[in-house]
């Protein structure tokens, strides 16, 4: 026999989107999270996609901070 599907396991094409990681990362870079909403996305983020998330949040902070010095000096 056949089981029903889990209508809690979703694969990564639905649920694990890039936007989805970029909002999960800047909200991790300001410490601020429910733990409801950190447990969805442990669930639903694909792990590469919290890297490249990562680096490119990284690189926009950086790319930021030495426009702003430069713009001040």
């Amino acid at each position: 026999m056949s089981e029903a599907p889990n209508p809690k396991v979703r694969s990564s094409a639905e649920g694990g989107s890039f936007l989805r990681s970029m909002k999960a990362v800047a909200w991790a870079f300001l410490g601020l999270r429910k733990r409801s909403e950190y447990q969805q996305d442990l669930e639903q983020i694909h792990p590469l996609h919290i890297i490249a998330a990562g680096l490119l949040g990284f690189l926009l902070i950086v790319v930021s901070l030495v426009a702003l010095v430069h713009w001040v000096v």
